[in-house]
């Protein structure tokens, strides 16, 4: 029964990012593909996820145990405060605090859980914003 409420929340979920993601205004400028598409294959792929959960359940899910569950919580919190902390303190802190400390859960040492998290950080800072020139949040030092 659970699987069933899951694939059925997702669908829900897939619907409503669908319905945000053609609600975004194009500009004549923009290209052919345009700022629809990658939102729309997200919505898709959630939305045939979610359906081949709800259509074809677990016969009998186990649910992890109350210390996992919050473990899983601490995560989803993580990155609610990811997202409420990153026009704040920056992409590159905010992203190596986020990875780091997920990192560290998903079992790496605290020594490598920061270099994992410093590491992706700049990495995906380099190649997003110096390559490609895109738009990352700057921090109080400007990057």
């Amino acid at each position: 029964m659970s699987d069933r409420i899951f694939g059925a929340f997702g669908l829900l979920l897939a619907i409503g990012f669908a319905l945000s993601a053609v609600a975004i205004e194009e500009s004549f400028l923009s290209d052919a593909v345009g700022p629809k598409t990658f939102p729309l294959i997200i919505a898709v792929i959630l939305g045939l996820a979610s359906a081949a959960i709800a259509l074809r359940p677990d016969p009998e899910p186990h649910w992890p145990a109350l210390p996992r569950l919050v473990e899983i919580g601490a995560a989803v919190l993580v990155m609610i405060l990811y997202a409420e902390l990153l026009p704040v303190a920056g992409f590159v802190i905010a992203t190596a605090f986020a990875a780091g400390y997920l990192s560290w859960r998903l079992g790496s040492s605290p020594a490598g859980a920061i270099m994992t998290g410093v590491g992706t950080s700049l990495g995906i800072y380099v190649v997003f914003h110096l390559g490609l020139g895109l738009s990352l949040a700057r921090g109080p030092f400007g990057f």
